[in-house]
């Protein structure tokens, strides 16, 4: 308003002509606004030249041009020498720290059931840990019963067969006694018929003698006839009659001997019994009838250690079916828990899962040109992404756009960026820390020609 006021008060037409008028308004009102424009640029610069040297105000912005320069020149180097290094060298597209899982399974159908140690995700567990225990509550022992019963049925027989085989063993020992007693006494009488039949042979053997000695005579008194024929007769008769008398006697002699030779050695001869007599035939008996219970005894003993084994076998059995323990197998930590305390599960049904921190692998995807060149057995580093310490391994498998192996914490198939898979294995397999990213140079290494 006060500009345009201005302008009109400096540029006040003169009524004389009405063209040269509008021209000169015009003119006027130009000139008065580069006037007011001029005047507001110096009030401005006014302070600044004032507050800084014109030295200073003319390397200033010389200096800001340079720094940026600098800095657009460092930011083209970096980001160029990345490209270059991964072309210069062989390295892999993706790569992160992996480990092996090992899943639990539950060997029994029952309840799961809490410990002492307690259990929470990602804790860290030392080989043969208890971390879960499945009870089964329906377990069957319907044969661990009949072994037990059967165990006790022969224990209550045992005492009655070892009562028996007493009892026959005395019966045995009182008969073997009375046939000793049998047996002296019979060779005691045997010996004294041999003396009466001796006895008798000399009495025989006096009386053939004697009548030897009548014959004579009256053989030579026969001659002068002083006697009878008859009377010799009768002589030589008593003579033959003496001579076979002493024969019979010597004949019951040898069969006396043949007695008591049998006597002695356990056998007896006789007309009226048979050649053993009750006592020795019931003392036989008897012993065969202690042996036949000795028998039994023994074999009660061994059917009764086989059922105490068989028992604690299917004790153990039993144990096993009605309760069971889960162990983690190696030094690792819980992955993934897929059951808690008081769940039913059945048998081979998975309970969780844990890492096995010594089976720790790095997998990787490399482009098509870096795994034509890789090798197993070649030496690799994995970077971490986040500046970590380099973990040094060896390549143990070689892939490629094959499925990798299902038994990892992270799927290979993540790595999406190349199809080409590789799996390294760490020199130090204490490294836990599954999940970290980074990349995997390879050694490069000379190709036979």
């Amino acid at each position: 308003m006060m500009e345009r006021s201005r302008a009109a008060s400096v540029g006040d037409p003169s009524p004389s002509s009405p063209r040269t008028d509008h021209a000169a308004d015009a003119k006027g009102l130009q000139h008065a606004l580069q006037e007011r424009l001029f005047a507001d640029e110096e009030h401005l610069q006014e302070p600044v030249a004032h507050s800084e040297p014109p030295d200073e105000e003319r390397r200033w912005p010389w200096l800001r041009r340079g720094l940026k320069i600098a800095v657009g020149l460092a930011v083209v180097a970096v980001f160029g020498w990345l490209p270059l290094r991964a072309m210069w060298e062989s390295s892999s597209v993706e790569a992160v720290l992996n480990s092996r899982l090992v899943t639990l399974r539950t060997p029994i159908g029952g309840r799961v059931a809490a410990t002492a140690y307690t259990i929470k995700d990602r804790a860290q567990l030392d080989a043969g840990t208890v971390v879960l225990r499945v009870v089964n509550s329906r377990g069957d022992r319907t044969r661990l019963d009949d072994l037990r019963r059967q165990k006790s049925r022969l224990e209550n027989e045992r005492p009655s067969i070892a009562a028996k085989l007493e009892t026959a063993r005395a019966a045995q020992q009182d008969l073997a006694r009375q046939a000793a007693q049998f047996k002296d006494g019979r060779v005691l009488q045997l010996e004294a018929r041999i003396a009466e039949i001796q006895t008798s042979i000399e009495a025989a053997a006096a009386r053939r003698e004697e009548a030897s000695a009548a014959v004579e005579r009256a053989s030579s008194l026969a001659k002068t006839g002083n006697v009878s024929t008859v009377e010799l007769a009768r002589l030589t008769r008593e003579l033959s009659v003496a001579q076979q008398t002493e024969l019979g006697a010597r004949k019951r002699l040898d069969a006396a001997k043949v007695e008591l030779t049998a006597a002695k050695s356990g056998s007896f001869l006789g007309d009226s019994y048979n050649d053993r007599p009750s006592s020795v035939q019931r003392e036989e008996e008897m012993r065969q009838r202690a042996k036949d219970l000795e028998a039994d005894l023994a074999r009660v003993d061994t059917e009764i250690a086989w059922l105490a084994n068989e028992i604690i076998i299917e004790e153990i059995r039993f144990t096993d079916l009605s309760e069971a323990d889960i162990k983690t197998p190696v030094t690792g930590r819980i992955w993934e828990m897929m059951t808690s305390p008081g769940e039913d599960v059945q048998s081979g049904q998975p309970l969780l899962k844990v890492l096995d921190c010594s089976g720790a692998v790095i997998t990787a995807n490399v482009t098509e040109s870096v795994y034509n060149r890789l090798q197993l057995g070649d030496r690799a580093t994995f970077e971490p992404n986040d500046g970590g310490n380099p973990i040094s391994g060896t390549v143990v498998n070689l892939t490629g756009a094959a499925g990798a192996p299902a038994n990892l914490a992270i799927n290979p198939d993540t790595l999406s960026k190349e199809p080409y898979r590789v799996t390294v294995a760490p020199s130090d397999a204490t490294h836990c820390m599954v999940g970290r990213t980074g990349r995997v140079v390879f050694d490069r290494h000379e190709t036979a020609p």
